[in-house]
């Protein structure tokens, strides 16, 4: 069983939603396989519109390039509209419901923006008012057509285990747990299958407690190890106890949470296991960034890092000279630090220290500390010392804006004493941030300073858009001349 605790208890099996055997096709294919098959769709309603029109009419086609055009134009179009609004999503697109409104409207603007197009771009020439007519009334048919065929498919392929999803989790009561079936979990998740994680049955409230963090500890690693991107959760509402200790275990992870309704809130809305409705969930921790966010935010990061990094070229190279000239040792110090979802990575840094630093125990950099090197404290003051993390976000281990990230002793430290600290792991680390540009920087000396920046690191994290990350940039260049607070 695809599980990372006891999901029976004493022989007797929890439910046969648990994932069992692997499944032939991620759920995370289908918002994609969903979105071609519609583009498609559109294209060859162009097509089929503008030619059977001219076929009816009898006149000749002297070229098929403009129905092309428009069918390419308006799948887009149409694509991005329903994207939008969740339609491809895999939960939704499993539901049996046709969402015949949703689909109407979506095209009849879609359209209405083409009609616009054509009009203020004088296109209309080479694509006729008749196939246009033609094009607009025969693609909705289609559309309609292909989400009930693939609303089919899927139904069938779900029931018989052919699809799954690979990116939810569900983790609850053993007794919870057992009072879902497959259908509830189709309503839930939009799968008959899913992963399955089972908290501790002991009468003992700290044995309990114990087993539960153990559990957790499993939940985590199987969440990093295959990049899920939500927990559902299983338990009873009352016990307020065991929800916080999963709520403050699972704040390390970058993934949406939900409390679904426990059975006697189900009993009290009459709730009824339906794959039609939309069911009542408390999100007790939401994702930061989506997907497509992310994508944006690590394609800016590729460019600009390979830019920054052919631009800062030759003072990276006279750098490592002076520091190889002032004082023995290597020129790049490499650290472990943590990154997005809590993964360590090493950072790359120019050397600015005699010592290399790297255990369970170290202590922040201070004013005129004597550690740093001649060197070191010019390439401090003027944050010299970090272009090797270009490196870094090149490979993927940071971004060039995020919360920076910390040595491990202080990580561990600061986490223990502040309860949020851990939502800064939800994006990845950057080489500035939020809290940098606000003059944020240097040394941590007490618990306000720390609270303060993991205030604004989280502020980002909640804000987040690719504009705010152009402004963090332009601020942190003036910050860098106007403050040089790091030492």
């Amino acid at each position: 069983m695809s599980v990372g605790s006891d999901i029976h208890d004493k022989g007797q099996p929890l439910g046969d939603f648990c994932r069992s055997t692997p499944t032939t096709l991620s759920s995370d294919a289908i918002p994609y396989v969903l979105s071609i098959t519609d583009a498609v769709i559109i294209l060859i309603s162009s097509l089929a519109g503008g030619l059977g029109y001219h076929l009816l009419v009898g006149s000749p086609v002297s070229n098929i390039l403009p129905y092309c055009a428009v069918g390419l134009l308006a799948g887009l179009l149409y694509i991005l509209r329903m994207k939008g609004s969740g339609y491809y999503n895999f939960p939704d697109s499993a539901k049996p419901r046709v969402e015949i409104a949703e689909i109407l409207v979506c095209w009849c603007t879609t359209g209405l923006l083409l009609a616009l197009i054509a009009f203020l771009l004088k296109v209309g020439i080479d694509f006729s008012r008749g196939a246009f007519v033609a094009f607009y009334f025969l693609t909705p048919i289609g559309l309609l057509g292909a989400r009930k065929a693939t609303k089919i498919v899927l139904a069938e392929a779900i029931s018989r285990g052919g699809i799954g999803r690979r990116d939810s989790v569900l983790v609850g009561d053993f007794n919870e747990m057992a009072a879902l079936e497959p259908k509830d979990l189709l309503a839930f998740f939009g799968a008959a299958k899913v992963d399955c994680f089972t908290l501790g049955r002991e009468d003992d409230p700290l044995v309990r407690s114990s087993t539960d963090a153990r559990i957790m500890n499993s939940v985590a690693n199987f969440v990093r190890r295959h990049n899920c991107q939500e927990l559902l959760l299983a338990l009873p509402w009352d016990d307020v106890g065991r929800i916080e200790l999963v709520r403050d275990q699972i704040k390390t992870l970058p993934v949406a949470a939900r409390l679904l309704p426990d059975m006697h809130v189900r009993s009290l809305s009459q709730f009824t296991s339906s794959a039609r409705q939309r069911v009542l969930a408390i999100e007790i921790q939401r994702a930061p960034l989506s997907g497509a966010q992310r994508f944006v935010k690590r394609m800016m990061d590729i460019f600009v890092a390979s830019l920054a990094s052919i631009f800062f070229l030759p003072i990276m190279a006279l750098t490592a000279i002076a520091i190889k000239l002032d004082s023995p040792g290597p020129v790049i110090f490499r650290q472990i630090r943590k990154g997005f979802n809590g993964r360590e990575f090493v950072i790359f840094k120019f050397r600015t220290m005699t010592v290399l630093e790297n255990g369970p125990s170290l202590a922040q950099a201070t004013r005129d500390d004597p550690r740093v090197t001649a060197v070191g404290r010019l390439l401090r003051s003027a944050s010299i010392d970090e272009l090797p993390q270009l490196l870094n976000v090149l490979k993927g281990d940071m971004s060039l804006i995020g919360p920076r990230p910390h040595a491990l002793a202080h990580d561990n430290y600061f986490q223990e004493i502040l309860g949020d600290y851990a939502n800064r792991h939800h994006v990845k680390p950057g080489i500035t941030g939020w809290a940098q540009c606000n003059g944020a920087r240097g040394e941590t000396p007490s618990i306000e300073h720390i609270s303060e920046r993991v205030k604004l690191d989280l502020w980002y994290v909640n804000n987040w858009s690719l504009w705010l990350d152009f402004q963090i940039l332009i601020k942190t260049f003036f910050e860098v001349l106007r403050k040089r607070n790091a030492y």
